[in-house]
């Protein structure tokens, strides 16, 4: 474990030694990769979409069984069972809750009243200012470099707005996987940074060698975004399937939507009956057609494809664009060490001023 350490508005708010954080990737960041990087130091995301509300309280708790550090983990605010899953990270004793989605201002103060701190995700200034006022303890700024659904602004753009609008600590996402890069992010204002390519790119990560193998081929021109997996932006190494997906028509592609969404619904434990109730939730206030709700269905099973069952061919990869930069799979503990040691190096090479 590292000896460099950097203190932070996020340290001291979520109690890590390092202000790094994993973010909460579906299928990927399960109980091994989320210990690990917690007993790194840094701060790890059990990602919970893609569970049962029973499995993700096994999850929890094989997490505690493996460290005694802090972790959060993610859930979806407009999930039909997100009451369920928030009474299952108070009860578990949970630190962090993170969201990809703004939850609302009654589910962050259940949260912030139970002791749990509340780390919203999201793609622009506006939504930071809203989650602010609504009281939630930090948030993480993801600009359009990052991988998965992703926006079009870039980090160096989105970060700095968002650091002079609102005054809770900001944690940058988008663009990051060495120490420079957190230097970099310091000195826009960030209280820190966090990455998902970088640690699913590490032997801790359980993502099949096969999948990691082609993100460790892929430069930084192979990462592509495209709207044809679920009608929004969603950035994935570009691939055979993503080109076919390109290329289908509208009637072949809602066809697989119906049979992903059968099987996410078996995957979840959810309901015909939740799957609508969150489709009308996705719904609300949005300029979404039923269509584009049922293509949501590809995104989960089409990434269980790849980074479950190792399907190269049949799955999708999300992917940010630093997959280009990565070479190598670190442990979590050795990646976290080189990222602090980089990032004592970069400020020893700044120039002193005064």
């Amino acid at each position: 474990m590292s000896d460099v350490t950097i203190a932070t508005r996020l340290t001291e708010l979520v109690g890590v030694r390092h202000p790094v954080v994993q973010t909460g990737m579906g299928w990927v960041a399960g109980p091994r990769l989320v210990s690990a990087t917690a007993n790194a130091g840094a701060l790890g995301i059990l990602a919970s979409a893609t569970m049962s509300v029973d499995r993700l309280r096994s999850a929890v708790r094989e997490v505690k069984s493996r460290t005694d550090a802090p972790f959060g983990v993610n859930l979806r605010a407009d999930a039909g069972d997100a009451g369920e899953r928030v009474r299952v990270v108070i009860e578990e004793g949970v630190k962090v809750a993170s969201f990809a989605l703004a939850p609302s201002r009654e589910l962050i103060a259940r949260l912030k009243d139970a002791g749990v701190v509340v780390v919203p995700s999201i793609g622009a200034r506006r939504h930071a200012e809203k989650v602010a006022a609504w009281g939630a303890d930090a948030v993480i700024v993801q600009g359009g470099e990052g991988g998965g659904h992703t926006g079009s602004v870039a980090t160096t753009v989105l970060l700095p707005q968002v650091v002079d609008a609102v005054d809770i600590p900001v944690v940058a996402a988008g663009g990051f996987h060495d120490g420079r890069g957190l230097v970099a992010a310091l000195a826009y204002g960030a209280a820190g940074i966090a990455m998902g390519t970088r640690f699913l790119l590490t032997s801790d990560s359980t993502v099949p060698d096969a999948v990691k193998a082609r993100y460790l081929e892929a430069a930084v021109t192979d990462v592509t975004v495209t709207t044809k997996v679920d009608g929004l932006p969603h950035r994935m190494l570009r691939t055979e399937l993503v080109d076919a997906l390109e290329r289908s028509g509208r009637a072949a592609s809602l066809l697989r939507a119906v049979r992903h969404a059968a099987a996410f619904r078996r995957d979840s434990g959810m309901s015909w009956a939740q799957m609508v109730r969150d489709g009308l939730a996705m719904k609300h206030g949005k300029d979404l057609t039923w269509s584009q709700i049922l293509l949501a269905a590809n995104t989960p099973m089409l990434l269980k494809a790849s980074m479950v069952e190792g399907r190269t061919d049949l799955g999708v990869m999300a992917s940010g664009q630093v997959a280009g930069l990565i070479d190598d799979l670190p442990s979590c503990a050795e990646l976290v060490e080189r990222l602090m040691a980089e990032a004592q190096a970069a400020l020893r090479t700044l120039p002193a001023t005064g």
